[in-house]
């Protein structure tokens, strides 16, 4: 069993892919991790030694910001844009998208489901009051 910075690496899969898994590392860093532990890309999990795994924990540990520091390095930079009150902070407090995208249209998964207002929407067929 391969377990990288406490993640487990799913055994069928090739270790450039599986590395992967990890919070924090994507496919180019799984590339350079792989180079410097002098490991083929190609090699599944299962087929690797302790001692090729140690080297990759070690890489990882020493070179990587990884899973829950990450995260919670990611949570504090959040954390401050709302408490300076930037734009970005503000977008993020009131649970808009920040990177701006439009929200007249779409934006259904960061602004939650409908709600429904009453008196919108056209009303067909109906003749105006005089």
């Amino acid at each position: 069993m391969a377990r990288i910075a406490g993640v487990e690496l799913p055994k069928d899969k090739p270790i450039k892919v599986a590395l992967q898994y990890v919070y924090g590392i994507g496919a180019t860093s799984s590339q350079q991790i792989l180079t410097a532990a002098e490991v083929d890309p190609k090699i599944r999990v299962k087929d690797l030694t302790e001692e090729q795994v140690s080297q990759l924990r070690g890489i990882v540990g020493k070179q990587y910001k990884v899973e829950g520091d990450l995260r919670r390095e990611v949570q504090f930079n959040i954390k401050r844009l709302i408490d300076i009150g930037c734009s970005r902070g503000i977008r993020y407090r009131v649970n808009l998208p920040v990177h701006g995208q439009r929200t007249r249209t779409n934006a259904r998964t960061k602004r939650g489901a409908r709600k429904t207002v009453a008196g919108r929407g056209q009303r067909r067929g109906l003749a105006k009051k005089k």
